[in-house]
């Protein structure tokens, strides 16, 4: 449709048609498509956590698995390759606790509810201190010395 002047009427206003695009057949009206802002990170997988619903990289994120030989575990999967359902959750005590105040575990693991390995695993990650870093010392290398 357009207005007596030739134009679409809303002049690029709410129904998101440009005004003065013609469109295949000659006609206004050949709809601007907008592209949503994603956040930049390349081709990395996304994976969501089970404990604060919030999505992460697979690096950022611990792989859990149901423990195998029909136990009710719940493992770590340190290298991510262990056969079966995974879960995916933040190596935080903050959201372990909300995953087991949610019951994720079981929903996410088909019935799986012993987490503590998971805890084990998570509690030892935030009591290590990071390393320091040894004092070096430098070396010339042959044939510098003057």
């Amino acid at each position: 449709m357009t207005a007596p002047s030739g134009r679409h009427p809303c002049a690029l206003g709410a129904c998101g048609f440009p005004s003065d695009v013609p469109g295949p057949a000659g006609g206004y009206g050949r709809k601007i498509l907008a592209v949503a802002e994603t956040q930049q990170l390349g081709n990395q997988p996304q994976r969501t956590c089970i404990g604060c619903r919030k999505k992460g990289t697979r690096s950022e994120l611990l792989r859990l698995v149901a423990g195998a030989g029909g136990s009710t575990a719940v493992v770590v999967d340190e290298r991510r390759r262990m056969a079966g359902r995974g879960a995916w959750l933040h190596p935080s005590e903050k959201c372990l606790a909300l995953a087991v105040k949610r019951r994720a575990f079981g929903r996410a693991l088909n019935g799986a509810a012993g987490t503590d390995d998971v805890e084990r695993r998570i509690l030892a990650g935030t009591l290590q201190t990071p390393p320091v870093a040894a004092a070096t010392t430098v070396q010339p290398e042959s044939g510098s010395e003057n």
